[in-house]
């Protein structure tokens, strides 16, 4: 613990500092972002919730404190009007203009998976599913969301397959998460420029890949892909796991579902774009990869899954630890194609992007009060944040923000993104703390690790968190618009404005830069 004596400031790290020092002392004052980012945070109105959104029936009293202390605005993740995927939206957010820069998200999914790209390579998002055989009809897109143990298993089968009529490309397959695994083809003339195998819904034909421009290498990687496609039916047909799977009832995964084509992009580093040395904590590989591509270190976060089982506090550590370095040890940083990992920057990081998942999954399973209570949790670890982050402040010569946002709107009724905008907010961490309650009430705060409430049934109930439920009394706005809660509404009042997520980061330095 911390308190105050006087003009000095005890840490629980065990040394002294004055106030003196720690504002003029050790040179000047180092500002660091932590960027919560919760995936699919938008919503829409819903009749069961009294017309409101998730966000406006949920009780997250530190959400809302951001929200008052801080600056506020909606923003369009790329522009108005478009339902856009995570992969695009990220980039836009980072700063790098989809329109230039995206390439398919079949590199970023295979490397956060832990596969090493060289230029040439292709890569795939890939679903385990489920082929009629007789028909050729794709019975289910997903053949098990539950697929963790039996996933890398046959992903193990297919690593390192033969194509044999192109016996000169090597096939990579790696587990990701879920019923999801990366695909990489390593080969000359292969071309990013073809279409997938995936009908993107289920009891539909499975797809040809086909070229999408009239250049040889296109019409070549098509076939290459076609061969590709059978010979992984081929393989996961007779493998034990499928037996077992048939034998259990279950559905089988014969079939990998291969799409989103694409090479690893070429860009400015974040760090040099945007002057932060940047850190993520994203177990959705899909998020990780696309990390590693613009230069992120990805954190180790024991426990975080990137999925309904995740731990968050695991994730509130990883970037606390992060962002305070060297007061506290940095944590490891991912390597794809290795199986270990390095070490963090020994100083620490600037920008501690914190990736949350499971909101967006309860958007698409429908599960409509699993969203309220989903996010009354994440408003429960970025109180753990903030708590890691003012012991850090108090001993350090270091000054944290808070910002929050969505990449887009996954609202339950319509069970896939929309084009709805999200609501972003940005305070000072010292400011936070005043919203609620005092530095006493923040380190109060348990940093016992929880779990996500359970899903029952998508879209019916939850068990888990038990409280009285709905949204206390929101503070009072303190901060720089008349803002005082954290809601798709509420936002729209804020002093930005409605902005495009590519002025996102603009925004974040600015505001970095802004003296009180």
């Amino acid at each position: 613990m911390m308190f105050n004596s006087k003009d000095r400031v005890f840490c629980d790290v065990g040394f002294y500092k004055s106030v003196a020092e720690m504002e003029q002392g050790d040179g000047e004052v180092k500002k660091r972002v932590a960027f919560v980012l919760i995936d699919g945070l938008g919503d829409v109105s819903i009749p069961r919730l009294g017309y409101k959104t998730p966000l406006q029936a949920a009780n997250i009293p530190n959400l809302d404190a951001i929200a008052s202390a801080g600056v506020n605005g909606l923003m369009d993740p790329v522009e108005v009007g478009l339902g856009c995927g995570s992969d695009t939206a990220h980039l836009s957010l980072m700063g790098y203009d989809p329109r230039v820069y995206y390439r398919g998200r079949g590199a970023f999914e295979s490397m956060g998976a832990g596969l090493a790209m060289s230029p040439g390579d292709i890569a795939f998002k890939s679903n385990f599913a489920t082929l009629d055989e007789e028909t050729g009809v794709v019975v289910s897109r997903r053949a098990d969301r539950h697929f963790e143990e039996e996933g890398p298993i046959l992903c193990a089968a297919l690593d390192g397959m033969k194509l044999p009529s192109f016996p000169e490309y090597e096939v990579r397959v790696r587990y990701a998460t879920e019923h999801r695994c990366g695909v990489v083809v390593k080969g000359p003339k292969l071309s990013g420029n073809i279409s997938g195998t995936d009908p993107l819904k289920d009891n539909r034909l499975l797809l040809q890949a086909k070229p999408l421009d009239e250049s040889e290498e296109a019409n070549h990687t098509a076939n290459v892909v076609n061969e590709l496609s059978k010979e992984i039916s081929r393989i996961l047909v007779t493998h034990p796991v499928n037996a077992k799977r048939l034998a259990q009832g279950k559905n089988i995964a014969n079939l990998v579902l291969l799409r989103g084509c694409g090479i690893r992009i070429e860009v400015p580093p974040f760090e040099e774009k945007h002057g932060l040395f940047p850190c993520m904590v994203a177990p959705t590989k899909i998020i990780a990869g696309l990390g590693m591509s613009l230069g992120i270190d990805i954190l180790e976060a024991p426990g975080a899954t990137g999925d309904y089982r995740t731990l968050l506090t695991s994730k509130a550590v990883a970037i606390a630890n992060a962002l305070s370095a060297p007061l506290s040890p940095c944590p490891n940083v991912f390597v794809p194609g290795e199986d270990g990992h390095k070490p963090g920057r020994s100083g620490g990081y600037d920008f501690g992007f914190l990736h949350i998942k499971a909101i967006d999954d309860a958007g698409h399973d429908k599960a409509t009060m699993f969203k309220v209570k989903g996010l009354e949790a994440v408003d429960k670890a970025i109180r753990q944040l903030a708590k890691l982050l003012w012991q850090a402040e108090s001993c350090n010569n270091y000054h944290y923000f808070l910002c929050v946002t969505g990449d887009h709107s996954t609202p339950v009724e319509y069970g896939d993104h929309s084009f709805e905008p999200v609501p972003f907010t940005m305070c000072r961490l010292r400011e936070f703390v005043s919203a609620v309650g005092g530095e006493s009430a923040l380190l109060e705060t348990s940093l016992e690790p929880f779990p996500l409430p359970t899903v029952v049934e998508c879209g019916e109930g939850v068990v888990g968190k038990e409280e009285d439920g709905g949204r206390k009394e929101a503070p009072i706005a303190i901060g720089g618009d008349s803002v005082a809660e954290l809601s798709e509404i509420a936002a729209a009042r804020g002093c930005l404005g409605r902005f495009h997520g590519g002025e996102m980061m603009g925004v974040i330095t600015k505001f970095l830069k802004v003296e009180v």
